[in-house]
C-alpha cells in the first residue's frame, strides 16, 4: 500500500500553443478558474499580470492550494503548476480544460509531495486529510 502524501503537485509544460492565447491575461485567468472548478477546487482568489511586451503570470489560490501559469508567447510555451492537498480534486479534469483551452502539446509530471512525513503536532487546519489517506 502506498504511503499517503500531503499533496499532489502536477507540473504541466505546454508547447506550440497559440501565442495570442498565451498573451491574453483575461482569457488565461478564466481558463485557470475554469480548470480549478472542473477539478472540484474551491477558488479563493486569482491574481494575473500581463508583462510588456508580452507574457502573463498568474495564480489561482484555492482552498486546497493553487494553480499557476507563466507564459512565453514568443515561444508558444506555458509553464503550469497545479498543487493540491485535497484528496477529492480531479487533476485530470483540470488538465483537460487547459488542453482544450490552449491546444498545443502537453507534457505532465506528477509528484507526490510530503510522502512519508510524520505529523509533529496537532491537526492541520488547511488540509484535513492527506492525499491517499483513508478516513474512518
Amino acid at each position: 500500500m502506498r504511503e499517503p502524501a500531503l499533496g499532489r503537485h502536477l507540473i504541466v509544460e505546454v508547447f506550440e500553443a497559440d501565442s495570442h492565447l498565451l498573451n491574453d491575461v483575461q482569457g488565461l485567468e478564466q481558463l485557470l478558474l475554469d480548470a480549478a472548478r472542473a477539478a472540484n477546487a474551491t477558488v479563493v482568489k486569482s491574481v494575473f499580470h500581463r508583462f510588456s511586451p508580452y507574457g502573463v503570470s498568474g495564480v489561482v489560490v484555492i482552498a486546497e492550494s493553487h494553480l499557476t501559469i507563466h507564459t512565453w508567447p514568443e515561444y508558444g510555451y506555458a509553464a503550469i503548476d497545479i498543487f493540491t492537498c485535497g484528496p477529492k480534486m480531479d487533476l485530470d479534469a483540470a488538465v483537460e480544460v487547459i488542453r482544450q483551452g490552449l491546444g498545443g502539446r502537453l507534457l505532465q509530471i506528477e509528484i507526490n509531495r510530503g510522502q512519508g512525513v510524520r505529523r509533529l503536532r496537532g491537526d492541520r487546519a488547511d488540509c484535513k486529510y492527506a492525499v491517499g489517506a483513508t478516513t474512518s
